[in-house]
């Protein structure tokens, strides 16, 4: 029986596996980077807009005074 249950081989295998699986997720993580970034751009606008339209906005007034 062997002192090693994996073979270099095997070793070799697992450790290109688990790289290729990095690789992936660093791929991944570039992509929700860039996506929050859109996110971020498309929130700005959109604050941007509902200000515009909050100063264009007329407030009325809700109270009535009724005089006797």
């Amino acid at each position: 029986m062997s002192r090693y249950p994996y073979t270099k081989a095997q070793l070799e295998q697992i450790v290109y596996t688990q790289l290729e699986n990095l690789d992936a997720m660093n791929d991944l993580l570039r992509i929700m980077k860039l996506q929050n970034e859109l996110l971020d751009k498309a929130n700005m606008q959109l604050k941007d807009e509902i200000k515009e339209f909050k100063q264009t906005f007329v407030k009325y007034p809700t109270t009535l005074s009724q005089k006797k």
